[in-house]
């Protein structure tokens, strides 16, 4: 199933059906062309949790070592933007980089969740941009102001709940060119693993999101640039840069 969220006079959840969603209006079942509808950030977030250094390519890329534990950092809700918004390149900084990823959607609160219980936490997955100002990373030696820019965090285009996470081709596109290829068989920390070793630190709440790590391949946007991130049994998610 997709859960999809529109804005159709006032923000709603539809599930898609093929080239459709279909909405509960009123007592209603409303039916709106997906092509026609106005798709928002799939869920609403209190936190995205990100996880850096997963794939074993893109440490070697960023030259750091392969961390014993997930490496963790935040993304706000206010940097959330949906299907087909703006990036915004923020004046401050000379690099902003794309990061294609997973995102597990959380379905129930979590918090000190074991590894075999965890998936019964998901909701299930859609497709993130860890938008990153690489400059100012490398400036700060932390990573707060690089991440969480407003729009340094696209979601969609939709929740995808019957998905087997451990095995899906990932792609990111910029203007048409194909930029990072990986498999998140790849994954150094598996989901199961991410959901219950990120419980045992912080209560997730529904909706919450936690970014999986992205692959070898990161690289510069630049104003007027397309990005597009392609996940196998997900779909597309696509944003303009300004």
């Amino acid at each position: 199933m997709r859960i999809v969220r529109i804005d159709d006079e006032g923000k709603k959840y539809g599930i898609v059906d093929g080239k459709n969603v279909l909405m509960i209006d009123g007592g209603l079942i409303k039916t709106l062309k997906i092509d026609d509808a106005k798709l928002l950030p799939p869920c609403e977030i209190t936190k995205a949790v990100c996880v850096g250094l997963n794939y074993g390519d893109h440490i070697e890329e960023m030259g750091d070592k392969r961390p014993d534990e997930p490496t963790l950092f935040i993304k706000p809700a206010t940097a959330v933007i949906g299907p087909d918004d703006y990036i915004v390149i923020p004046k401050m900084s000379e690099r902003v980089d794309y990061e294609g990823e997973l995102a597990v959607v959380i379905k129930n609160t979590a918090k000190d969740v074991s590894e075999d219980e965890a998936i019964n936490y998901v909701l299930g997955y859609t497709i993130a941009n860890d938008v990153t100002a690489r400059d100012l990373q490398s400036k700060d030696g932390q990573w707060t102001r690089a991440k969480s820019f407003d729009t340094f965090l696209p979601l969609g285009p939709w929740i995808e709940t019957d998905l087997d996470p451990s095995n899906l081709e990932i792609k990111t596109y910029v203007n048409g060119k194909l930029k990072q290829h990986s498999n998140t068989k790849h994954l150094i920390f598996s989901v199961p693993k991410l959901v219950s070793f990120i419980s045992h630190v912080m209560t997730l709440n529904p909706g919450d999101v936690i970014l999986t790590g992205t692959p070898a391949g990161v690289g510069p946007l630049n104003s007027g640039d397309i990005v597009t991130i392609e996940i196998e049994g997900i779909g597309k998610l696509t944003n303009k840069v300004k």
